[in-house]
């Protein structure tokens, strides 16, 4: 987004939310449904055909999952915790529900086995014969099967060495199979699908300003991870034919959307990130950044002519510490972080030429690093059409939960 974008979204949000009955407390969530849909619209364009799984994770805001799988080229949820996928069915957003984790969630296994309806709807991750172990110590029957899928490693192997998310202990053909054969052969299981989630072609950037070297190299790992990928999905595939009629593949994410539908063996692709674009997704070459989604603070104090304070701020995003997990001053744009301060828990300053304009009450708006993780600090959203707030919509903590 150019500054003079930057500049336009400062005065619009600021209008927006100056119609509103009384100013809303902070932070104010804020996701532009404009820029969302014509997200939405990019990455079903870059999925070729393949559905898209929207990630709830990155979204965390059930009016934000509804809107997504509205939307043709979306089917079904990648939950990121049972009592959330449970929640999700019971309250009728979607009857295709994956679990991206294991559980081991004794409460929210039985209720799961206690009901034929959510059993039938949400498919559970696996990768250890310990997880089946924790279904069967909860639950008090057989007669609801539980659903499953297998959680495989897809990182890159190097020498010995695996480059990419530390998940899953499968990682061979002959262990796949081995774990697959275990949950077909064990009463109350049904093997449904597999997972391969490429999170060092799908989460890291690579076209950083700056980084020109570090940039070529990492495009390059994510060339050789997908050719390598690409490789053992289809020996895998082939080797689990015998073993069980699976109705799904998953793969991939926002970041790696079109490498990803491109392999045979991958049915559908997650994607949630790539809804909101959060700061961590702007230097990709896969596609072009739209950020939708920002939190604004007022201006609490003015220490000097080029410094402002603003009232909280210290959101910081979940990950190895360092600079790029920190909030982004985004609009009015000219705006940073000293390096002093950071983003505080109760105040954040903020030097640069836009400081010297702006007033105590004013709004500055940010952006997180991360998608889905701005909607744990706030209760309401408000969704935003231009320059007129459209709707005001509960985040999961409005809705009195969190997962």
């Amino acid at each position: 987004m150019h500054l003079v974008e930057r500049n336009r979204l400062w005065s619009r949000l600021g209008s927006a939310v100056a119609g509103l009955p009384e100013p809303p407390a902070t932070p104010l969530a804020v996701v532009d449904l404009d820029l969302f849909d014509a997200n939405a619209d990019d990455l079903v364009r870059r999925a070729g055909g393949k559905p898209l799984r929207v990630a709830s994770k990155s979204l965390r805001v059930p009016a934000l999952i509804e809107r997504a799988l509205g939307r043709p080229g979306f089917a079904g949820v990648l939950a990121y915790t049972l009592a959330e996928a449970l929640w999700l069915h019971e309250h009728g957003l979607s009857d295709d529900i994956v679990v991206a984790y294991p559980t081991v969630d004794a409460a929210a296994v039985r209720r799961l086995t206690s009901s034929p309806s959510a059993a039938a709807a949400i498919t559970l991750m696996v990768d250890d014969p310990a997880h089946l172990d924790a279904v069967d110590a909860t639950r008090s029957s057989l007669a609801v099967p539980v659903r499953v899928a297998l959680d495989l490693d897809a990182g890159l192997r190097l020498g010995g060495q695996r480059v990419g998310p530390r998940r899953s202990p499968l990682l061979d053909t002959a262990d796949v199979v081995a774990m697959a054969r275990r949950v077909a052969d064990r009463d109350g299981f049904r093997l449904v699908g597999v997972m391969t989630y490429e999170g060092q072609v799908a989460g890291v950037p690579d076209d950083v300003p700056g980084q020109r070297a570090r940039s070529l190299l990492v495009r390059r790992l994510k060339q050789a991870s997908m050719a390598q990928l690409a490789s053992r999905r289809s020996e895998i595939a082939e080797a689990l034919r015998p073993v069980a009629e699976l109705e799904f593949w998953n793969g991939g994410g926002s970041g790696s959307v079109e490498s990803t539908a491109a392999d045979p063996a991958v049915t559908e692709v997650a994607a949630g990130s790539g809804l909101l674009v959060p700061g961590l997704f702007d230097h990709y070459t896969s596609f072009e950044p739209r950020p939708a989604a920002f939190f604004g603070l007022r201006v609490t104090r003015r220490p000097g002519p080029t410094t402002v304070t603003v009232h909280g701020g210290g959101l910081v995003a979940s990950g190895p510490t360092g600079a790029d997990r920190s909030p982004l001053p985004w609009a009015p744009p000219g705006l940073r972080l000293t390096a002093l301060e950071g983003a505080g828990e109760v105040q954040t300053p903020l030097t640069g030429h836009p400081a010297a304009s702006l007033a105590i009450g004013d709004l500055v708006w940010f952006r997180h690093a991360k998608s889905g993780e701005l909607f744990e600090h706030v209760r309401e959203v408000h969704l935003v059409r231009g320059d007129a707030v459209t709707a005001v919509v509960p985040s999961y903590r409005g809705c009195e939960v969190a997962f």
